[in-house]
């Protein structure tokens, strides 16, 4: 097992580790939250304007042009198109880089993953593979908003508050990845019509 050390501006003695199974459960997170927000033929949730994971969207396109890795593909432009909602109601607020999101967890946690993912695109696995429960959670057949739900409320339950922002979830964001990804899905219940950004606000540095 790999571990890394969170975050350089804790305190050395009160780091964190994250493991790459930490790493891989954000993966997860990011990309089953990705699909589900897509709208377009196969229409989901529709919280952004993708309709890459479908099969006459951009799965066909993708296969065509990336056979190899057109699976990594897709799921990675969903991501893209959920940061990009996401990036944008962060913005409303006075000081987005005080947010910490499902797709904003800080400069360096950002980018562990997005060295995660490289890593398991270069190892050969499809996605389904490499990240089974996201596998397993896109299985279904035709989409069930339901199911999805049930996916979300498997990670507990959070107290938020709405925000002109999103759903600010209650208390303090937890120092470990792998407590903080849970709680940041599990503010996504109750669905709403539109992403409700569950987020941490992250007090200023002394």
């Amino acid at each position: 097992m790999t571990t890394l050390e969170l975050d350089s501006s804790v305190p050395r003695k009160g780091r964190s580790a994250v493991t790459t199974e930490d790493l891989d459960v954000a993966l997860t997170a990011q990309f089953a939250v990705a699909w589900a927000g897509e709208g377009g033929e196969e229409k989901r949730l529709a919280w952004w304007r993708s309709d890459l994971i479908s099969e006459f969207g951009g799965e066909d396109l993708f296969r065509r042009l990336l056979p190899s890795t057109w699976e990594w593909a897709v799921l990675q432009g969903a991501r893209e198109a959920a940061r990009r909602k996401d990036a944008e109601l962060r913005g409303k607020d006075h000081n987005p880089d005080r947010i910490l999101s499902l797709y904003s967890l800080g400069f360096e946690l950002d980018e562990r993953i997005d060295e995660r993912l490289q890593d398991l695109k270069r190892a050969g696995q499809p996605p389904k593979e490499a990240l089974p429960a996201l596998g397993e959670l896109m299985a279904q057949h035709p989409w069930k908003p339901e199911r999805f739900l049930d996916w979300v409320t498997s990670h507990g339950e959070v107290e938020t508050t709405v925000t002109p922002t999103g759903r600010a979830i209650a208390g303090e964001p937890p120092q470990a990845l792998g407590d903080m990804i849970p709680k940041l899905v599990a503010g996504l219940a109750p669905l709403a019509e539109s992403y409700p950004l569950p987020h941490f606000r992250r007090a200023p540095r002394k």
